[in-house]
């Protein structure tokens, strides 16, 4: 053999050998990712026909795959779809799938590596292949409050048990129906589609865990667990001025806190925007940062729903670090990162991992993974997260947020509104209202925010129009 054709042969058995490398690699390693991605087509097309497992609520199937004489053999079917559409997501022939569908879906179509046996099994013994099914932590009195409450208002609640992070009630508003996107019927399902895709209402858009907002004055929360780690007290005097112009700039905050110097405490009693924006001041923007990091900003939450990381702005100056404190500026949480935020603080400072599959179970109900309660973080020191505790449960029994009251309960909350258009431009967007919460009994933290809180613009608004719906969360896991 020639040098020429030794060479060509030598490559030729280096591309044979990557190419068995690569396969080998693909075969062991990246099977399941594989076969899960959404844009393989084969993959899809042999899962939608299987006898995909149960999504459940407690003991009810929220759910199913039932049986059908058609050339799927089964459909899959959405029990109150629009109540849960935001967690369970859809499963559509032509879309793929969405929300813990996606997530989950190989488990939920037999298919993960978990379940090679029981289907080796199943075929030897001549069975149809079943699918495993998602234990969920919701509480169903909890979803069906936080929907009625809300109502048909844009916007999102979330509830989570602190003390273990599972998620009780995530509700966003608008909903739709994953019923029209699992149809068998593909014209339908694409009419569907379509309409979906073109309401600037944005139906298909999960609000609790996809899309982040101004959190307004619920971020003084944060402000207020960075200032008691720092060394102040609730009682540690802060100036409050009727009337503050920020540095270097013609804008200025005005309001009535009750005098000149008030208490950390009644500062966020009355929720007072000076005395506030004079402690982002203080801290710093870096301290703010950090402390917001450490209740989960800049990191990405949830991944069983895909969820998007909340921010503070970068390299903020002092106008704009002052403009932060108060939830302004380029800060921006989902309403899930701020029940992290109340569930770290009531939780004594410990921050749990928010989850909602609790177990993922074999059609031969055997478990097959289990989500045991995980912290995410320390937050802040214990005897702090108290004091915080009691400062909140101050504006819930004597300032803006009397409307979250239950007789028997403490309920601890911070109001929050947050002005959409920018100062000067004159634009008549309504301004968001937020409200969060936490109580002893039942351990819950909830996260409302109402898209349109009408044409209040002052902290009245989260009393109004997103503290009520807090208190029936609240009410109905007690």
């Amino acid at each position: 053999m020639n040098g020429p054709i030794r060479r060509v042969a030598v490559v030729v058995m280096l591309m044979f050998l990557a190419l068995m490398l690569n396969a080998s690699y693909s075969y062991v390693f990246r099977t399941e990712s594989l076969s899960s991605d959404p844009a393989n087509r084969r993959v899809r097309d042999a899962e939608f026909g299987t006898d995909r497992g149960d999504i459940l609520v407690g003991n009810t199937p929220i759910v199913t795959s039932t049986p059908v004489e058609d050339r799927f053999g089964f459909q899959r079917t959405y029990d109150q779809g629009r109540l849960y559409a935001g967690i369970t997501g859809y499963y559509s022939f032509l879309y793929g799938g969405s929300g813990l569908e996606r997530t989950y879906s190989s488990q939920l179509a037999g298919t993960s590596d978990v379940q090679v046996l029981q289907n080796i099994v199943d075929a030897a013994s001549g069975r149809r292949p079943q699918g495993a099914s998602l234990q969920t932590t919701l509480d169903a009195r909890a979803q069906q409050a936080a929907a009625q409450a809300l109502g048909d208002r844009p916007g999102a609640v979330v509830a989570l048990d602190y003390t273990t992070g599972g998620v009780l009630a995530m509700v966003t508003s608008p909903s739709f129906d994953p019923n029209a996107l699992a149809s068998h019927d593909i014209a339908a399902t694409e009419t569907a589609w379509q309409q979906l895709n073109d309401d600037p209402a944005k139906p298909l858009t999960n609000r609790a865990v996809r899309e982040v907002y101004p959190p307004g004055s619920t971020f003084k929360l944060v402000v207020s667990a960075a200032a008691l780690e720092s060394g102040m007290t609730p009682d540690t005097t802060v100036a409050s001025p009727a009337s503050l112009r920020l540095p270097d700039s013609t804008f200025e905050m005005t309001g009535d806190c009750g005098g000149e110097e008030v208490s950390l405490r009644q500062a966020l009693q009355v929720s007072c925007n000076t005395a506030y924006a004079l402690l982002g001041d203080q801290l710093g923007a870096d301290a703010l940062r950090r402390q917001a990091e450490k209740f989960g900003f800049g990191s990405p939450v949830m991944p069983e729903l895909n969820g998007v990381p909340s921010r503070f702005p970068t390299d903020p100056d002092r106008a704009q670090t002052m403009l932060s404190a108060i939830g302004g500026f380029d800060v921006a949480a989902s309403p899930l990162q701020m029940a992290m935020v109340v569930a770290g603080i009531a939780n004594d400072g410990v921050v749990m991992e928010p989850h909602v599959v609790s177990q993922v179970r074999g059609a031969d109900l055997n478990v097959i993974s289990t989500h045991a309660p995980r912290p995410l973080s320390t937050a802040m020191s214990g005897a702090n997260a108290r004091a915080l505790q009691d400062m909140m449960v101050s504006v819930v029994e004597n300032g803006t947020g009397r409307r979250a009251q239950i007789p028997g309960v403490r309920v601890g909350g911070k109001t929050g509104t947050a002005v959409t258009a920018s100062a000067g431009s004159g634009s008549t967007r309504v301004p968001y209202a937020w409200f969060v919460a936490f109580a002893e009994d039942p351990t819950v933290a909830v996260a409302v925010f109402v898209q349109d809180a009408g044409v209040d613009g002052s902290e009245i608004s989260g009393g109004r129009y997103a503290a009520p719906v807090a208190q029936a969360v609240i009410e109905a896991v007690r």
